[in-house]
């Protein structure tokens, strides 16, 4: 029996737009539009994508709009999100698989508070793989681009061309490595002193 054409669900409509300059780290950005949505918008991520639901009837300027007010929401749920040893070391384990076929295997891969001038490092002789505390609550992007450096060092010791062909793999190596950096310059910046109260 054919299904009843009134309650068959409509088919979302789909585009991909650019990732806007006040962007979350998502590489990609679908935004999918339904009939059925009046009102409301959300997002979720599902992969190295972010997907935004909207109402069908939205304009092209509010979609836009609405993309970036939703990247700024979910950039802001994961900064508060911190994961304890045991998700770092699962997560580390799929970043392997993904990137580098499973061959980097860490015997351990925790948080340390002892790191104050380096993100991470890694023992390659130990297969010990330690991230800073400063990293909690940064993206996750960064979190997992930190992850694979350290990875990819269980692989290549130094920093060669070799290292770094390793992490091309990543698609938001760049973009990870300049939160990074505009994190350390912020840190460089003359502290204003708190205005006097009268």
């Amino acid at each position: 029996m054919p299904a009843d054409p009134l309650h068959r669900a409509a088919k979302p409509q789909r585009s991909t737009t650019s990732l806007p300059s006040s962007g979350s780290g998502a590489s990609a950005i679908e935004v999918r539009r339904s009939a059925r949505r009046r009102r409301t918008v959300s997002a979720y991520r599902e992969g190295d994508r972010t997907v935004v639901l909207i109402p069908a009837r939205m304009s092209e300027a509010e979609e836009q709009r609405w993309v970036t007010v939703m990247l700024d929401k979910l950039a802001a749920q994961e900064s508060k999100r911190v994961i304890g040893d045991t998700e770092l070391a699962a997560r580390a384990e799929r970043l392997s698989a993904q990137y580098f076929e499973g061959r980097a295997r860490p015997t351990s891969v925790r948080w340390v508070t002892n790191q104050n001038t380096r993100w991470g490092s890694c023992t390659p002789a130990e297969g010990s793989i330690r991230l800073s505390h400063r990293l909690q609550g940064m993206p996750e992007y960064v979190v997992d681009y930190v992850l694979l450096h350290e990875l990819a060092h269980l692989l290549v010791p130094g920093h060669g061309p070799r290292f770094w062909r390793l992490l091309e793999a990543y698609p938001r190596t760049e973009r990870a490595r300049g939160y990074l950096e505009g994190v350390v310059a912020a840190d460089r910046l003359p502290r204003q002193p708190a205005a006097a109260e009268d």
